[in-house]
C-alpha cells in the first residue's frame, strides 16, 4: 500500500514547553487509524500540525507526496477536518455554507450542486437546506460539520474528538458516513478517548504519552477492547481513565 501521510522526526515546542518530540509516522492509503492519549499528550497538536493549521517546530511532514511546509495548498486540497470547532458560518443557510466552502476548493459550479444535494441527504439535513445554520441545534451543526468536510472528496480525513456534544441522531449519521467511506478513496485518521469505538471502527492503533508515540500497532493484533484499554492503562505515564 503506497504512504498516504509520513512524518519525520516532527516536534513542537511552545515557547520552552516540548510538546512533540521527534514523532515518526507513516500512514498508508486506506488505513482507519485511532490515536489515543491522556489530556496533554500531543494528540491534538499533532493532527493540527498534519491538517497544516499549525507549523511544527522541527521536522518534516509529507501528504499525498507534497511537503506542507513547502506546498501548503495542494496539501489542503487533499484533506478534510472534522473536530468539536464546526467552522460553519451561522449566517448562512446549509446549502450557502456547503456551496462556500466548494466554491473554495475549486469544485466546478457544474458539479458543486448535485454534490451539495448529496451530501445533505447524507447526513439528513435536506429538509432544512434553506434555513440559517444559528437556527441548528449543536448536533445538526456537527453533521452539516460532516458534509462541510467532505464537500471535496478528500484523500484524508482528520477527526479530532469527532464525538464532542455530538447527540444521538449525529452520532448514529456520523458513523454510518464513516463506514460509507471507500477506503481506496479515503484515509482517516481519529483522535478520540472511546476505546470501544476505537476497537470497533478503526485497523490501526496509536498511544501517543508526553509527546511520543508508545504504542503503535494493527488493530488485528488487539483481542478485545477491554484489552486495548489495558494496554492503554500499561502504556501512559499518567494512568488516565478513557
Amino acid at each position: 500500500m503506497d504512504i498516504i501521510l509520513s512524518l519525520s522526526n516532527v516536534s513542537k515546542s511552545y515557547g520552552n514547553v516540548p510538546v512533540l518530540k521527534g514523532i515518526d509516522l507513516n500512514i498508508k492509503k486506506g488505513e482507519f487509524v485511532a490515536i489515543l492519549g491522556s489530556n496533554g499528550a500531543g494528540k491534538t497538536t499533532l493532527v493540527k500540525i498534519m491538517s497544516t493549521l499549525s507549523s511544527p517546530s522541527a521536522g518534516v511532514v509529507e501528504i499525498g507526496g507534497h511537503n506542507v511546509a513547502d506546498d501548503p495548498a495542494s496539501v489542503r486540497s487533499m484533506i478534510g477536518v472534522i473536530s468539536h470547532e464546526t467552522y460553519l458560518y451561522n449566517d448562512l443557510t446549509a446549502e450557502e455554507n456547503l456551496r462556500f466552502f466548494g466554491k473554495m476548493y475549486g469544485i466546478s459550479a457544474e458539479n458543486l450542486e448535485g454534490r451539495i444535494g448529496e451530501l445533505l441527504e447524507q447526513v439528513e439535513l435536506s429538509g432544512r437546506s434553506d434555513d440559517r445554520v444559528a437556527t441548528f441545534s449543536r448536533g445538526m451543526k456537527q453533521r452539516l460539520s460532516i458534509a462541510r468536510s467532505l464537500i471535496h472528496e478528500p484523500s484524508i480525513l482528520f477527526l479530532d474528538e469527532p464525538y464532542t456534544g455530538l447527540d444521538q441522531h449525529a452520532n448514529r449519521t456520523f458513523e454510518n458516513v464513516l463506514q460509507d467511506l471507500d477506503p481506496k478513496d479515503t484515509t482517516r485518521l481519529m483522535v478520540t478517548h472511546d476505546v470501544t469505538r476505537t476497537f470497533q471502527m478503526c485497523n490501526r492503533v496509536i498511544i501517543l504519552d508526553n509527546g511520543r508515540i508508545v504504542f503503535d500497532s494493527p488493530m488485528s493484533a488487539v483481542v478485545s477492547a477491554d484489552e486495548l484499554k489495558d494496554i492503554y492503562i500499561s502504556n501512559v505515564s499518567s494512568h488516565s481513565s478513557i
